[in-house]
Formats: structure tokens, C-alpha cells, sequence
């Protein structure tokens, strides 16, 4: 394990730059991984060569070309985007003449432990480095190379701009996970991100203040009133646009008067090669049209899936209210979604489901820092304290009290 002291104390070195600074080293960045993509694609084949293509997390391990210029066009947004620091969240004056001011401040050191997921390296810097603190980060191990490829780049960047190695520390070992979530005193705050069995594990073992970035077990409702030509864009574009996410739609709720469409949204799946786990009613609805190798009976296992692949679960209801229960009894609080023409209902849905992202008439795919205009994202969490849905630059900022007097004393 790294000395996390030194961590520590390159963490003031970059709270103390102006914001002006911070974006022209991302900036430098985002250059130098456009002039390293052989590099990086090299170091990241090692890794894809270690893991078999039908893996779900074989897509999440992956970089491309087109993937490599989107993180480089994401850090030079981050790098866009207002300083969250300095900000004056609270202002008061109280009667005895104390002027309070509650400002956003960094938190100093953030740990983020995921698995195969190399571009978090990417973004997870950025935006510790926008909001002013320095990250330990801990990827898994089938990411070694393309992680270790990516740090170092960042180190040639940070040592361009003078400042130290210790600003992004990447761990690599096994037995740094406990060490890391135990260090009180070096490290602010913990970021989790994958899945529900490494969350638990970060949970259960931190003494270091965790948010958790949970897993997404994501639904869609086909409402009664549901325009279809929606509801198929919507339902295709949620489960199929990259299976491997954690906004990646895992179950279809459909209520019964619109099991008459099913077979057309169902044909829709199937070419696209989405291996439907139906409950009895659906199953009999999509059995003439969609060839057995990717239609089964739903067992126990299929709703409360987070399936990361082409794998996907119907049921039918029979009315909104029992939609509202199955989400309630098997989301995760990530992400969900209604489609429908019937306001009333679309806003039942909106105030009642109790998750980080409702949709209405829209993919859960949208359910990302980048396309909420935040530049990138740190993780989607599905806690409710300090932080909800995807975190970004506010998110990893905290604040303190600014109390100015002049001489008063308290009775």
C-alpha cells in the first residue's frame, strides 16, 4: 500500500490552483489522449485478451477509438464548466452583527474502488481534480493494464504542470481494499462503483464515510394509454443501446390491454438478439412470434435482476397500481420509467415511485452525468444522503461555515 500521507498533502497543493489551472491541465489531458490512443488501445487489448467476448463485462472493459475521443471531448468539458468551489451556498446576518456564509470547499481526498471500467480513471480524476481534491483509485483486476496505461499518462500531464504523482494514485493490489477502507485520516470519502456484491463489501468494511453508487435494476412501464411507436423507440433504445450500463433496462412491466402489442415490441427485442424472460401471460402473447432460443418462462431470479446483457424480463399487470408495487418490491432505486399519454397517471408514477431518476416518455439511458449537461459523472448513487442520482462536481464538493465578526462574544 502507497503512503497516503503524501496523498494527503498533494491534495492542498491542488486546492490551492485557481480554477483556470485545474481545467488547462485537463485540457493537456484530453490532448494527450487523443496523441496516446495506439498506446492506450494497446494496453487495453491485454486486458480484453484476458477475458472471454461473452462476458457482460467485456463491453465496460473495452476501449475504442470513437470511446477515447468521447473521453477526451468529456474531459474538455469537465474542464468548461464553472468551479464548484468559492461558491456561497448560505448567507445570513445574524442581529448581534455575525455575518455567517456557508461556502463550497473540496473535500480533500477521495477513494473511488470499481471494477472493469477503465474510463473511470478518466473520469473520476477530472472531476476530483475540477472540484479540488486529489483520488485513489482502486480497478479491478481485469483492468490492471489499461488502468496503469491510463494513470501514467495522467502523471506525464501532472508533472508538465509541476505538480505530483500523488495527486491520482492508482491502486492495484487485492489487499489495498481493505487498507484503503480503513484509512481514516488520510481518506474523505469512498465511491463504490459496480456491482451489488462490491458495494456490499465497501459498505460492510469501510470506517472512511462511503456513498454508494448502487446497482441499477431499471424498469419501464407500458402504461394503458401508451403511444406504441414511443413505448418500442423507447423500450429498444433502454435495454439494447449498451447492454453492459447500469441505466440498461432490465424488466418491462406491460399493462394487460396492450398485450395485443406485444408480439410487434417483443420482434423488435429479438432482432436485436434480447433473450426475453416472459411471466405466463407474456410468454403465451410472444410464443408464435419469437423463436425459443430467446424466449423463457420467467423463474424466481428474473425480476430483481440486474442482467448486464442482452438478457431482459416481461410481466403484466392489470393496473398501475400493481406496476407501482412490483418497482417498489424489486427496483434498486436507480432509475425508472412510464410511458404513456395519460398526464394523471405519468404524474402518479413521477411522485410515487421512489427512485433517484423517473422518467416519463423518455429511456433511462438518459440516466448519465455527461447527458445531464455535468460534463461527466463519479457514479450514480442511490442513497439519499448528501447525494442522489449522478454525481458530478457539486456532489463531490463539500462546505464549511464562514463567520465573520467583529468582536462580539456570546452571553
Amino acid at each position: 500500500m502507497k503512503d497516503l500521507s503524501t496523498t494527503k498533502s498533494a491534495s492542498k497543493l491542488i486546492a490551492k490552483l485557481t480554477d483556470a489551472q485545474r481545467s488547462a491541465i485537463l485540457c493537456d489531458l484530453a490532448d494527450a489522449t487523443e496523441a496516446q490512443t495506439s498506446s492506450l488501445l494497446a494496453a487495453n487489448a491485454l486486458d480484453l485478451n484476458r477475458m472471454d467476448k461473452g462476458d457482460p463485462r467485456y463491453d465496460r472493459l473495452q476501449l475504442t477509438e470513437a470511446r477515447l475521443r468521447d473521453i477526451a471531448h468529456d474531459l474538455r468539458s469537465v474542464a468548461s464548466l464553472p468551479s464548484p468551489l468559492g461558491r456561497t451556498l448560505k448567507h445570513s446576518v445574524l442581529p448581534n452583527g455575525l455575518e455567517l456564509s456557508r461556502v463550497s470547499v473540496p473535500f480533500g481526498v477521495i477513494g473511488i474502488i470499481f471494477e472493469a471500467r477503465p474510463n473511470v480513471c478518466f473520469d473520476c480524476f477530472a472531476l476530483c481534480l475540477k472540484a479540488g481534491s486529489a483520488c485513489i483509485l482502486k480497478g479491478g483486476s481485469d483492468a490492471k493494464e489499461s488502468c496503469t496505461a491510463i494513470v501514467g499518462l495522467i502523471h506525464d500531464v501532472l508533472q508538465r504542470h509541476g505538480l505530483p504523482a500523488e495527486c491520482a494514485v492508482l491502486l492495484t493490489n487485492h489487499a489495498d481494499t481493505d487498507e484503503l477502507l480503513q484509512a481514516r485520516g488520510f481518506v474523505d470519502l469512498i465511491i463504490p462503483r459496480g456491482s451489488s456484491r462490491l458495494i456490499n463489501y465497501v459498505r460492510e468494511h469501510a470506517q472512511v464515510p462511503v456513498i454508494e453508487t448502487g446497482a441499477g435494476v431499471v424498469h419501464c412501464y407500458m402504461d394503458r394509454s401508451a403511444d406504441l411507436e414511443k413505448a418500442t423507440a423507447i423500450v429498444v433504445n433502454a435495454k439494447t443501446r449498451r447492454v453492459s450500463v447500469c441505466n440498461a433496462l432490465d424488466c418491462l412491466i406491460i399493462h394487460r390491454d396492450r398485450l395485443g402489442d406485444l408480439p410487434a415490441l417483443g420482434k423488435k427485442l429479438a432482432a436485436k438478439g434480447v433473450r426475453i424472460e416472459a411471466d405466463e401471460r407474456a410468454y403465451q402473447s410472444l410464443q408464435s412470434v419469437i423463436e425459443p432460443s430467446l424466449l423463457v418462462k420467467a423463474d424466481d431470479e428474473s425480476f430483481g435482476t440486474e442482467f448486464l446483457a442482452l438478457r431482459m424480463a416481461i410481466k403484466v399487470v392489470d393496473s398501475l397500481d400493481e406496476a407501482l408495487a412490483h418497482i417498489e418490491h424489486f427496483g434498486s432505486g436507480h432509475s425508472e420509467s412510464i410511458v404513456t399519454e395519460d398526464a394523471e397517471a405519468a404524474q402518479r408514477f413521477l411522485n410515487e415511485v421512489d427512485a433517484a431518476c423517473v422518467y416519463w416518455n423518455a429511456p433511462t439511458s438518459f440516466t448519465d452525468g455527461a447527458q445531464f449537461g455535468l460534463g461527466a459523472e463519479i457514479g450514480i448513487s442511490t442513497q439519499k444522503l448528501h447525494a442522489r442520482g449522478p454525481m458530478a462536481l457539486e456532489e463531490i464538493t463539500t462546505y464549511k461555515w464562514v463567520i465573520k465578526g467583529n468582536g462580539q462574544t456570546r452571553k
